[in-house]
């Protein structure tokens, strides 16, 4: 069993991760150092900090990976019970969130890649497909964003009934569909084209354009536009 003396609390103040957040630009703590924080308590074998490096080595060592961690998994390791795993969760999600949102309050949109990062780090953890939709108004800039649909880890499910009904409410001139494929694989399915193909018709009937499809994944973006396939 480990000796006490090895508790944060024991550190000098300099060397605490909440005292050194305190006292310093965050940027200069470690990931184990500002996980710690989140973990708050260690147990009698390690500290907090002991606990946020063998959380970190789930995701190995990588913040974009522990972010596919499930609460489940985290739960695993001694010392990390649910309301930990369910803080450090929350967090992540957070930071995710921050980072997605950062260019989509009614950005211009020229090109595919104006979208697709932005869509990568939105959908860059979920397990399975989800289709959402991006409403852009007469200067090509979002005026909504909406998920549509999630589904399985392969296929999800997208009524173009909703979308063109909510494109007539957000008086909408364009539309990008968007949707993830876990998988990483980016090549569109005969089913993702004949959505694309369906919507582009049903959208021409109300003088709204269908501006691109795009498929993002881990391992980049695919856009129909881009691919001549609209």
């Amino acid at each position: 069993m480990q000796d006490l003396k090895f508790s944060i609390k024991k550190w000098a103040k300099d060397d605490r991760p909440r005292e050194k957040l305190l006292g310093k630009n965050p940027a200069t703590l470690s990931d184990s150092e500002l996980l710690s924080i989140l973990i708050g308590n260690g147990n009698r074998e390690k500290n907090a900090i002991e606990l946020a490096k063998e959380v970190l080595r789930l995701g190995k060592n990588n913040l974009n990976e522990l972010g596919k961690v499930t609460i489940q998994e985290m739960t695993r390791i001694k010392g990390i019970g649910k309301v930990k795993a369910i803080t450090i969760t929350a967090a992540l999600e957070l930071g995710r969130r921050r980072h997605a949102s950062l260019s989509l309050e009614k950005p211009l949109v020229r090109s595919s890649r104006d979208i697709a990062t932005h869509l990568q780090a939105l959908f860059q953890d979920l397990p399975y497909e989800v289709f959402a939709v991006a409403y852009l108004n007469r200067g090509n800039r979002i005026n909504h964003f909406e998920i549509i649909s999630q589904g399985g880890i392969t296929s999800t499910i997208a009524d173009p009934r909703i979308i063109l009904k909510k494109a007539l409410l957000e008086d909408a001139v364009s539309l990008i569909l968007c949707h993830n494929h876990p998988s990483g694989n980016l090549q569109p399915s005969r089913a993702d084209q004949e959505l694309t193909k369906k919507l582009k018709e049903a959208s021409n009937l109300f003088d709204i354009c269908l501006f691109d499809h795009i498929i993002v994944s881990e391992n980049g973006y695919y856009s129909f536009a881009d691919s001549g396939m609209l």
